[in-house]
């Protein structure tokens, strides 16, 4: 039965009719502090919302102040963990909150982060581990925020080479996530190997704000290109000067098919 609930729970984060995901990422006020498009929250949850985003993912405190206020509606997923940018070690994720809190904050599914190649990674993996052995129990989606981090990664070539891109993927879907976040390996072909190599839906994430819309609209288009299911992209979108449109752009090309060049010209 814990299954139904799941996948009830999967359907108002994922757009029924495509199966792929639009999520914007809010959990940077932990790491980073409050930065900019991170200050009124439920002022960016409507605008993202009235863009056709299919969840927010954000901490349990924002969630009370942040989030169903008005407008919209939206799925939720609550993010389980945490680290400062102040910290002796940012790549150190620990777990600071439980299924159990996601499940009463009304969450349709939980988020950790794991570091693959971090000096700590045998305590994320654990992490992982039990977490999805909860989500099991209780019916909740987990998406894993799965990032190839740390002085092996470099000797390797970087967190976007697609040799650890695509095992950093394929250990968070054995490990039991039901969605995996990762980089986008910079082209359709590369990144056709982490999707073929994951049984479970991949989406990518933002990184650090882009130059231009349109290298954000363009790695977009080659991620679901190579069968990629959505994007789970943050600063590029709530640091826009209007998320809203940067929001239905996006939209246009993870549920529509549009190329980046379409979804830019609506854009403008």
């Amino acid at each position: 039965m814990t299954e139904i609930g799941k996948n009830v729970r999967l359907e108002r984060i994922m757009n029924r009719k495509t199966g792929k995901i639009i999520i914007v990422p809010m959990d940077h006020g932990v790491s980073s502090g409050p930065i900019p498009g991170l200050i009124d929250m439920p002022r960016i949850v409507n605008l993202v919302a009235e863009g056709g985003a299919n969840a927010v993912l954000l901490h349990k405190g924002i969630i009370k102040v942040g989030h169903r206020g008005y407008g919209k509606d939206i799925g939720l997923i609550m993010h389980l963990s945490g680290s400062t940018s102040l910290g002796p070690d940012p790549n150190n994720k620990v777990l600071i909150s439980s299924v159990e809190e996601a499940l009463r904050l009304g969450a349709d599914a939980v988020s950790v982060h794991i570091n693959i190649g971090a000096e700590n990674e045998a305590d994320m993996l654990k992490i992982l581990g039990e977490t999805s052995r909860k989500c099991m129990l209780w019916g909740m989606p987990l998406l894993a925020m799965m990032y190839p981090r740390g002085k092996k990664i470099e000797e390797k070539g970087g967190e976007h080479v697609v040799e650890v891109v695509k095992h950093a993927a394929r250990a968070g879907a054995e490990l039991g996530a039901d969605i995996i976040k990762t980089n986008y390996t910079g082209s359709p072909d590369s990144f056709r190997e982490v999707v073929e190599g994951c049984p479970v839906p991949v989406v990518i994430a933002g990184g650090p704000k882009m130059e231009t819309d349109r290298d954000v609209l363009e790695m977009v288009e080659g991620s679901i290109e190579a069968g990629g299911a959505g994007t789970s992209i943050g600063r590029n979108i709530f640091q826009h000067e209007n998320p809203t449109k940067m929001v239905r752009a996006i939209a246009r090309i993870v549920h529509e098919g549009w190329s980046a060049e379409e979804a830019l010209e609506e854009l403008k």
